[in-house]
């Protein structure tokens, strides 16, 4: 296929060394007849990159390289389907598109590396999560966000129901012959142990088995906060044999099977937006106990170098600040530009990027949540 949909962040993409390195992004709409302008923008957002590549390229050259835009542009059944934002990246050998569940500012650029702040924003483990809903028998994971969420499919070899966990462990309802007789000979039968006792052990086993999964396969990995959707009874077993960190205290105490997509929704916001306000206020919070020790800066020069050296922890961007220019990624030099020069992107974007790259935080956030006026705040590692 000339191109292909992402869900997730980061894509390999972003780790290509073969440019020129295009990023286009824009608000869609997702019913009519306000998406009847989304191609229109898209394509004029097609043509300010065909012009900036032409500042290095033949027309043969650049024709190749937008193949896949154009592409894009003609497919009625793609902007048939589109959400509430696109990002786009590509380069001669890859092109990968972002359906975002959030809009974004209209931005076409060509440089030496890919714009990826919005992909950031939109993806950063902050405002994500995972849902846990778990029943008797069967359980079901979903990865959301504040615009929702999607189901995750586990591998067919995954065990999923009590039943395919347990085996033959797993307790049915039976009768054991005792060895007493009764009156006139007639054997009577005998539960032996008590069956309640033993699917309440089945039920913790099996507990145990979704607990170790989720962490290992999941929250080991995204690092991600996890709600629990459980019924009262459910919840506290699974609570107390959970070896869970990232498993929040509040859940959604309600059987998932019958809880409808919008209420999970809404359910499941109520719970991580506070959560997610606090974890900002105590990064921001940080960074300004930080500052203070001189561990921590919002002067860009000086936070450019840090992330030349691999010395930040935590860095804070703004969402839609954009100073043109480029940081060399050799020197740690410093290099202000025009944007419409395809040598060059936006110096904020580029320090993200270092900073993402070498396993560093990075949050991107509105202007008003900024606790600095430079479009950037950083807490140093050392």
């Amino acid at each position: 296929m000339i191109y292909e949909i992402a869900y997730n962040f980061p894509n390999d993409i972003i780790y290509e060394s073969d440019g020129p390195f295009i990023s286009l992004y824009q608000p869609t709409f997702r019913y009519r007849p306000d998406n009847k302008q989304d191609i229109i923008r898209f394509k004029n957002l097609v043509q300010s990159i065909y012009n900036s590549l032409l500042q290095k390229y033949d027309k043969k050259e650049v024709n190749k390289l937008l193949e896949p835009f154009y592409v894009i542009g003609e497919d009625r059944l793609f902007w048939n389907n589109s959400k509430d934002g696109l990002g786009i990246l590509s380069n001669k050998n890859k092109t990968v598109v972002y359906k975002l569940s959030r809009p974004v500012e209209e931005l076409a650029i060509v440089s030496d590396s890919f714009h990826i702040k919005p992909l950031l924003r939109t993806f950063q483990s902050a405002s994500r999560y995972h849902l846990l809903g778990i029943g008797k028998t069967n359980f079901v994971i979903y990865e959301g966000d504040r615009y929702g969420f999607n189901k995750v499919e586990l591998d067919n070899n995954i065990p999923k129901t009590i039943e395919e966990v347990l085996g033959d462990q797993y307790t049915r309802p039976y009768l054991n012959p005792g060895s007493y007789g009764g009156a006139g000979g007639t054997p009577m039968f005998h539960g032996h142990g008590s069956r309640k006792d033993e699917v309440e052990k089945d039920t913790e086993k099996y507990f145990r088995y979704i607990d170790k999964l989720m962490l290992d396969k999941f929250s080991n990995v995204e690092k991600i906060p996890l709600i629990l959707v459980a019924l009262s009874e459910h919840q506290g077993l699974f609570r107390s044999i959970s070896n869970n960190p990232y498993l929040l205290s509040d859940g959604i105490t309600k059987d998932y099977e019958i809880l409808t997509v919008e209420d999970a929704k809404k359910d499941a916001w109520t719970i991580i937006q506070p959560y997610y306000l606090n974890k900002t206020k105590k990064i921001i919070e940080r960074f300004k106990l930080e500052r203070s020790k001189f561990l921590g800066s919002d002067d860009l020069t000086e936070v450019v170098r840090a992330a030349f050296e691999n010395r930040i922890d935590t860095l804070l961007v703004e969402a839609d600040r954009i100073l043109p220019g480029k940081i060399n990624k050799d020197t740690g030099e410093l290099i202000k530009g025009n944007a419409e020069n395809p040598d060059f992107d936006d110096i904020l974007d580029d320090l993200a990027e270092m900073v993402f790259k070498t396993s560093g935080n990075v949050l991107v956030l509105p202007k008003e949540r900024m606790p600095s006026t430079t479009g950037i705040a950083a807490i140093y590692k050392f």
